[in-house]
Parts: structure tokens; C-alpha cells; sequence
């Protein structure tokens, strides 16, 4: 009797037991008829971003470009035609003459043709073209510019290739080289012959429509005319041409005697074209605005004489 008692005993232990285990088995083999059914409505609901895309394909609603620098403009070609100067063409791009000059291996700025192409540069400064063993911190000091400014004009944090032998590159700010225009060093022709030439009528034209920044006064000699660089200056009567070249202060100059005993004379010009000797017309254009001598902007400084006494260009 006591045999099967403990028979049963166990037997009910055993069966508690037991009952963990087979609970556990159950719920793992309810999870894994489900899954299939799971993962079958999530691959049908993400199918297309789940699909791997081919490496080289570009998706139709993209547009790859490479973004410029900011501040960047396009380096135009421009043909030479009838008319055009340094002097107009910079000032049409708003650059310097030297800029254009520079970009295009031009000494002698008479020297352009009907029909030349010239590179204009997209801003006041330096188109130049890498060359072997030359450095970003060689080019930087010969223009005169920190190095950051050709890295971050040209891009070339982001793609050093672009500072290789062989690059255009451009030097934002960049000093350059003056060009040098025909002088005429010694002498002032003095007493022009004015044999029968009318006598003067009316008052001198402006040599250019600027805006007046310094008025005739006891302390200064002249009239300040600002205006573009570049811009042209027009003879402000008819007349013959005295003097040309460089002085102290007021730079690249040039003067005009008149019927009358008047002289009247441009100084900080950029360019000079006429030469002693000269007869000009009025309105001819006979030099051009800069920033010779010492300055703080582009201007003339119209002064006038009679005689030996100065006086306003603007009452002559």
C-alpha cells in the first residue's frame, strides 16, 4: 500500500512539474507559425525601400550639380570690336584695366586688335595659371593676399586638384603689376602756336559727368570729379596738349593750354592718350580716370590756370 502511494506521489510531482516546460514550448511554437505572416506584410509594405539601388544609377528626381563658391562669377571671352578700349572694356566689366591687362599677358594696352579675344576676370584681382613648384602660400605672396583667399575662392579645401599645374585659378584682390604707359618726361611744350584760332566761347565742359566730391577753395587747386575707373576723360576745350606724365602726388597727369592764356590739367589719371604737341578737340578723349598719385578713389582732379593764378575750372 505504501509502494503505490508513493508511486502516485511522484507522479503528481512529475506532472507539475512539468507543467512549466510544456507551457514554454506552446508559446514558442505559436511565435514561429506567426512570423512568416509578419515578415510577409512588412516586405510588401516597404518593397521599394527595401530594394537595393544600383550603384552609378541616378534617381530621374535628382539633379547632381557642384555648388560654387560663394561670391564666384563665370571668367567671360569677350571679342574686341570697333571702338573698344582697355579703358572701356574695364569699364563696362567694372575691373581695372590692370586686371584685364594681366589675364591676357597685355604690356601695352594700344596694343589690342579688331577681333582679339580677352579673358575678363570675374572680379578685381588675378587670373593665373598654376605652374610646377609654385605653392598656395608662393602664389599668396607674390599677389600680395593671404593664402585663405585662394583656398576658399578656388574651392580648394574641398578639391585640392584644383590648385594643380596647368589650373586657371583666380586671386581675389590680387596686386598687380601697373602697365606703363608712353611718357613724356622732360619737357612742357610751352607757347603753343594758337594762329588763327577763334577766340574761346562759353565755358570749359566737365571732362566727365561724375559727382564733384571737393569744390575749388583756397586750399585745394582744383575741382575732384569721381566717377568709374576707367572711365574716359574728355578734353574740356579745344586746345593743345603741354604736359604729360608723372608727378609727385598728383600721379599720371595730363595738361591742355588754351586761346587765352588758360591751361587746365587732369591729374590720378590710369591712362594718358595723347602726347605733347597734340591738337585736341573738346570732348576728345584724351586720358582716363584712376587712382595715380595719392588718392582715396577713383577720380580727376580738374585744375585750371590763367596764367600763373589758379582758378575754377568751373567759372572758366
Amino acid at each position: 500500500m505504501r509502494g503505490l502511494r508513493l508511486a502516485l506521489n511522484t507522479s503528481v510531482a512529475v506532472l507539475v512539474l512539468s507543467l512549466p516546460f510544456a507551457a514554454t514550448a506552446a508559446s514558442r511554437a505559436s511565435s514561429t507559425v506567426g512570423m512568416p505572416i509578419v515578415a510577409t506584410a512588412v516586405t510588401a509594405a516597404d518593397a521599394s525601400r527595401a530594394q537595393p539601388a544600383a550603384r552609378g544609377s541616378i534617381a530621374a528626381s535628382r539633379n547632381p550639380v557642384t555648388v560654387a563658391a560663394e561670391g564666384a562669377h563665370p571668367i567671360q571671352e569677350v571679342t574686341i570690336h570697333e571702338g573698344d578700349t582697355l579703358a572701356t572694356m574695364a569699364n563696362f566689366y567694372d575691373v581695372s584695366i590692370e586686371s584685364i591687362a594681366f589675364a591676357n599677358g597685355i604690356s601695352d594696352a594700344q596694343s589690342i586688335q579688331l577681333g582679339q579675344t580677352l579673358k575678363i576676370p570675374p572680379a578685381e584681382g588675378a587670373l593665373y595659371t598654376v605652374k610646377d613648384g609654385d605653392s598656395v602660400e608662393t602664389v599668396a605672396a607674390r599677389f600680395k593676399v593671404d593664402p585663405s583667399v585662394i583656398m576658399s575662392y578656388n574651392r580648394v579645401y574641398f578639391e585640392p586638384e584644383h590648385f594643380a599645374p596647368g589650373q586657371l585659378i583666380f586671386v581675389r584682390g590680387a596686386e598687380l603689376p601697373s602697365l606703363q604707359p608712353q611718357r613724356v618726361t622732360s619737357a612742357v611744350l610751352r607757347g603753343p602756336s594758337f594762329a588763327g584760332a577763334p577766340a574761346r566761347t562759353g565755358r570749359l565742359a566737365w571732362p566727365v559727368a561724375g559727382v564733384i566730391t571737393q569744390y575749388f577753395w583756397a586750399g585745394h587747386t582744383g575741382v575732384d570729379i569721381a566717377a568709374p575707373y576707367g572711365t574716359g576723360l574728355g578734353a574740356d576745350d579745344d586746345g593743345v596738349v603741354t604736359a604729360t606724365g608723372w608727378v609727385a602726388v598728383g600721379g599720371l597727369h595730363v595738361c591742355i593750354q588754351h586761346v587765352g592764356g588758360l591751361e587746365s590739367c587732369y591729374y590720378h589719371t590710369s591712362y594718358v592718350y595723347a602726347e605733347v604737341g597734340d591738337k585736341v578737340a573738346r570732348g576728345q578723349i584724351v586720358a582716363t580716370i584712376g587712382l595715380t598719385g595719392v588718392t582715396t578713389g577713383p577720380h580727376v582732379h580738374w585744375e585750371c590756370k590763367q596764367g600763373n593764378q589758379f582758378v575754377s575750372c568751373l567759372t572758366q
